[in-house]
């Protein structure tokens, strides 16, 4: 069984992939240079993240839903486990939003066109000006009603396990002042972990949990990191759980 999924991953789903991936870029190019980015930035990614489960046989249940308004803007907050977190948030969180990305990202062929196209935020965190232009980036899509989704990780995990927190994350999502939703993802380590492209059968878990608010004065960063985390630890098992910042400090 494994060995024919294998076949069927490299021979038939790969190939369908690619071609759904660069149709849907051209798609999302074409549609946000026209106008409405709001609508072509996500509308075309939604579905083929859907897809994308689809053919490599993925399944994804969210949990938690209610606790999100369509119509309300939110920052969320992910632990990033594998590649199919990108697919598993796009696809089936159901809510309008750009993602904050890795400058890097944009050197990916037709897809790092598409995301900047589509509205999608590259961060660049070697000078303060290019940490200020990003927000700026960001508070103007936000102010069209969209969302936005960070990695606070920074990158995927090697093991499993969650990784510290990077700080830059929660005082840009402190200085939009929205709601910071956190989201638990389980099982897309499982799926295809980051060292390697094989594909594993399992069901991915997305738990929304209820939002945190700001208070009168804001966010405290530091709080707000610890208090995300712990949200999001609350639905994986032990053995992903990991170190958080203040804990390997403590062991230091």
């Amino acid at each position: 069984m494994k060995l024919l999924y294998r076949i069927y991953q490299w021979l038939i789903a790969a190939p369908i992939f690619l071609v759904a991936t660069i149709l849907t870029a051209i798609i999302t190019i074409i549609g946000c240079s026209i106008g409405k980015p709001e609508f072509w930035g996500y509308w075309p990614p939604h579905y083929w993240s859907r897809f994308c489960c689809l053919i490599a046989g993925v399944r994804v249940t969210v949990k938690g839903r209610e606790n999100i308004d369509k119509n309300t803007s939110y920052v969320f907050t992910a632990n990033h486990q594998g590649a199919f977190d990108i697919w598993s948030i796009y696809g089936y969180l159901n809510h309008n939003f750009i993602w904050m990305m890795k400058q890097e990202l944009e050197k990916i062929f037709m897809v790092g066109w598409a995301c900047k196209k589509a509205g999608n935020v590259y961060v660049d965190d070697q000078h303060i000006a290019n940490i200020r232009h990003t927000i700026e980036e960001a508070e103007q899509q936000l102010k069209k009603g969209r969302s936005i989704v960070i990695f606070p990780e920074g990158s995927r995990t090697w093991d499993g396990k969650m990784i510290p927190f990077k700080r830059g994350a929660f005082m840009l999502a402190a200085e939009f002042r929205l709601p910071v939703v956190p989201i638990t993802i389980d099982g897309s380590f499982k799926a295809m972990p980051r060292f390697s492209y094989n594909i594993r059968l399992t069901r991915i878990t997305l738990t929304i949990h209820p939002p945190i608010l700001p208070g009168e004065n804001g966010f405290n960063t530091k709080k707000l990191m610890a208090e995300c985390r712990e949200a999001i630890e609350s639905s994986l098992p032990d053995e992903d759980k990991g170190l958080s910042n203040e804990e390997i400090k403590i062991k230091d």
